[in-house]
This record gives C-alpha cells, structure tokens and sequence, in this order.
C-alpha cells in the first residue's frame, strides 16, 4: 500500500515536500516514482530512484527544481518540490516497481507494480 502525504495550496514560487509511506513491501528491491496529472491532462513522470537510491532521473520540466529521495528504513519516499509555479499543479501519485537493475530507474508506465491514491497539489495565487 502506498499512501501519499504533503499536498496542498501554495503560491507561485513556494515549496512543498510530498511523502509516500509504503507499506506490505521490502523497499530495498522497488525502485520508487513520482507521476502527475494536471487537470485535463494525461498522466505524465516526474521523478524516479533506482532503489539502490544511487540514481535519479527527472522530466525536464522539473529539473533543478523537484529532488527525489527514499528513506529505506522508514519505508518512505519524498519529492522536494521548490520554485513551484501553475504549471505543477495537479495529483500527484508515487508507484513502486521491482527493480531488476538495482542502479536504474525509469519513468515508463509499463512494470508498475502499485500505485498511491495520490495528493492534490495546487499552485495559486
């Protein structure tokens, strides 16, 4: 089970940190994602960590600006969110996915294992 925590109003600019607490699973072997979806909009990647936590990867559009990382023992995973602007708001929803390459992570939808039910973020003056 994942369970995302964080979301919220913030205006332009601000910060956020969203949380996922995942239970029911042995981190060590998931790599773990962040994905979104603006209302209107197809559900896109933002974020992912290889689940050795060694790697990262972004969507351009979050580059310099969101910073994944995981806490293996407390089965958590976080997305530091600054310089936040319109254009990020919508729900946003961690997965896990079993991790084959344990230094590599990807943001394709195909080989999630489990979704969150997500966090609504809302960026506005």
């Amino acid at each position: 089970q994942l369970v995302e925590s964080g979301g919220g109003l913030v205006q332009p600019g601000g910060s956020l940190r969203l949380a996922c607490a995942i239970s029911g699973q042995t981190l060590d072997y998931y790599a773990i994602g962040w994905f979104r979806q603006a209302p209107g909009k197809e559900r896109e990647g933002v974020s992912c960590i290889s689940s050795s936590g060694s790697n990262t990867n972004y969507a351009d559009s979050v580059k310099g600006r969101f910073t994944i990382s995981r806490d293996n023992a407390k089965n958590t995973a976080y997305l530091q969110m600054d310089n936040l602007g319109p254009e990020d708001t919508g729900v946003y929803y961690c997965t896990i996915k079993a991790a084959f390459v344990r230094t590599m992570c990807d943001m394709r939808f195909r080989g999630i294992d489990s979704w969150g039910k997500g966090t609504l973020v809302n960026i506005s003056s």
